[in-house]
């Protein structure tokens, strides 16, 4: 059995990890911890320049709902258009109407924007008011991945509609499984769900090497000015290895 594997990242030093431990693609952000937005031009193209698996792109432009504003609709054109030139290999982005529906409209602006990139419907499908009716807006628009825990806060406990996903999906769009994927319950997803690309971000915080620390100073969370999060490598070749 094959599987692929994409990693989110949001540094250089992550992709790179992700690519030295066998993922099949990265997924370049922003701020994961948020899970995710548009990350700057210049982190793109050096991920482009340096890595040799491809590059997908967030392209979300703030936290929050995937509801946007026409400012901000306009915003998330102009980067894919920027990704395009920097040579990105594929998008990854969301839009919902106010009722819980795909907003179909501007995910079809957005997706020919976008050609001939692939493109990534992210986990706004997993707030949609109806899953299945969902995916099948997605697969009329010829969207290429859909990337969902199954609308539960894990893919290990959404793999029933995963599953119900896979097979309604029939190979029209890919169906990657993301959120707390790990070397412990990689294998379980798999075969429960039928599904054969894998989202995984395999990260750890550790503490900076700053010495000097002020502590009358904050940064938000108590350690937000000192901690830092990388892609672990062992924890991407034990999740890979699991499959293996």
């Amino acid at each position: 059995m094959t599987y692929r594997f994409e990693v989110a990242v949001d540094s250089l030093e992550s992709a790179l990890t992700a690519q030295d431990c066998g993922a099949d693609r990265a997924e370049l952000c922003a701020d994961l911890g948020i899970g995710g937005i548009t990350p700057s031009l210049g982190a793109l193209e050096l991920a482009v320049e340096r890595l040799r698996i491809p590059v997908h792109v967030m392209i979300r432009p703030r936290r929050g709902d995937f509801l946007y504003t026409d400012a901000e609709f306009e915003t998330m054109t102009r980067d894919i258009e920027l990704a395009k030139s920097a040579g990105a290999h594929g998008v990854v982005f969301g839009m919902l109407l106010a009722d819980g529906d795909i907003d179909r409209a501007r995910t079809d602006e957005l997706a020919r924007a976008a050609r001939p990139l692939s493109v990534t419907f992210h986990r706004a499908f997993d707030m949609c008011r109806d899953p299945l009716a969902a995916l099948t807006d997605l697969m009329d628009l010829g969207v290429d991945t859909l990337l969902t825990s199954g609308q539960a806060p894990s893919a290990a406990q959404g793999a029933r509609l995963l599953e119900e996903l896979v097979v309604r999906a029939a190979g029209r769009i890919e169906i990657m499984p993301g959120a707390g994927i790990n070397a412990g319950n990689i294998a379980r997803i798999a075969a429960e769900t039928g599904a054969r690309t894998f989202h995984f971000s395999a990260r750890e915080t550790l503490d900076g090497p700053m010495v000097y620390r002020n502590a009358r100073a904050s940064m938000g969370a108590d350690d937000a000015a000192y901690a830092r999060s990388y892609a672990s490598a062992e924890r991407i070749r034990q999740i890979i290895g699991a499959l293996s």
